[in-house]
């Protein structure tokens, strides 16, 4: 069976990185059976010093993208089969905008807008032992500021870095329209990564600056609230 180490549930989502949980929906979505090992712990193992990755018997596979080609070719677990070409290249650019664009957007407003950190703080490290639970949010926190600051967010003001979330959640807005899914009736691997990203912020209890622009848009509070249920109602 093939397990997937994730970081864990929390805040009423199954995890609260959008990279694991689109893995996590993709193959709940194929059906593939599967189990999953969480903890900040899996950092320690993780072949490139992130999660999420899986273990598939012996083979480990790091790195969303990769773990889903994996699937497609290893377990003929490919929800993209009747996608034409168009569909996929969309499919292609919309997901990299998300891996490597609106994340950090999400990153900023969790870590460094200071109204999240206080919620933040205490969620990850307040059961940390003396003196862990003072030094890790101060270590981690100044990682993750100089990170955004590397890959540009954090050069830009707070109102442009949410009037960038606010452009992404528009366009998937108009792309998704009236459908039940991205391409009609059927998920695919954009739907597990949308879902992915706007559980994060619609679904989860952690609430940041990017929620109130999510709710703007009903058809992609519906698009998460539908998956929820289909596929976590456990």
């Amino acid at each position: 069976m093939i397990t997937l180490f994730a970081f864990g549930a929390r805040f009423g989502v199954q995890d609260l990185s959008p990279f694991v949980l689109k893995v996590d929906a993709y193959m709940r979505m194929t059906g593939i059976p599967f189990q999953v090992k969480s903890g900040f712990h899996n950092l320690k193992t993780a072949p490139k010093g992130k999660l999420p990755y899986i273990q598939d018997d012996e083979q480990l596979i790091a790195d969303s993208t990769l773990i889903i080609q994996h699937l497609k070719q290893h377990h003929n677990a490919n929800l993209d089969a009747d996608l034409s070409e168009a569909e996929q290249a969309t499919a292609n650019l919309v997901i990299r905008a998300l891996d490597d664009s609106f994340y950090w957007c999400l990153v900023y407003a969790r870590w460094l807008r200071e109204d999240s950190w206080q919620i933040v703080k205490p969620a990850f490290f307040k059961k940390m032992p003396f003196p862990l639970r003072y030094i890790a949010p101060y270590v981690a926190r100044r990682r993750i500021r100089q990170a955004c600051h590397n890959q540009g967010i954090s050069r830009h003001c707070d109102t442009e870095i949410l009037a960038m979330a606010h452009q992404v959640l528009q366009d998937l807005s108009v792309l998704l329209g009236n459908k039940d899914y991205f391409f009609g009736d059927k998920p695919s691997t954009l739907d597990a990564t949308v879902f992915g990203f706007l559980a994060q912020i619609i679904i989860s209890g952690l609430k940041t600056a990017v929620t109130p622009i999510a709710q703007e848009f009903p058809n992609l509070v519906s698009f998460c609230q539908r998956v929820q249920e289909q596929y976590y109602s456990e």
